[in-house]
């Protein structure tokens, strides 16, 4: 989530967060929170309509899942008690999705070998049928057996 959204969230201005952030700035490696590339922010420029004056001078900080938690213990307000509540729970389902989502791919993938299998077998069945079917058409001569009669010798 990027600073402006969480600063939103948690009623603060977006200054009030970052300067939050740089207090506490050891609370926020790399894996809780970057800053976007001047391309990254063009290309989200782009996506979302922005006002041709005012903005920011700076890039904007995007956070992760933990660095959305650090905020929490960072800002300590009742509303970013609630914030994080809320997030934790969101992100919660979402990873549940993902695994619901992941769950049901390998199931797809798993119908999907044994149709493969069973096209092969069912090919095999035919072939089998194909050859009983030619033997019956053209049965080998077969030795009769029992009492041979005096004219048959």
């Amino acid at each position: 989530m990027l600073d402006r959204d969480l600063a939103e969230l948690y009623e603060v201005k977006t200054r009030v967060l970052n300067q939050a952030v740089n207090r506490n700035i050891e609370r926020f490696p790399e894996e809780f929170m970057f800053q976007l590339t001047l391309e990254e922010f063009e290309i989200l420029k782009s996506q979302i309509v922005t006002s041709s004056w005012g903005g920011t001078r700076k890039m904007p900080f995007a956070f992760t899942e933990y660095g959305v938690a650090m905020l929490s213990s960072v800002l300590r307000s009742k509303r970013a008690i609630q914030v994080i509540i809320q997030s934790m729970l969101i992100f919660s389902n979402i990873r549940e999705m993902l695994l619901d989502t992941l769950g049901m791919k390998l199931d797809n993938e798993e119908i999907k070998r044994r149709l493969n299998n069973q096209d092969k077998n069912l090919e095999l069945v035919f072939t089998y049928l194909d050859e009983l079917i030619e033997n019956q058409k053209s049965p080998p001569p077969r030795n009769q057996i029992g009492y041979k009669r005096k004219s048959e010798e």
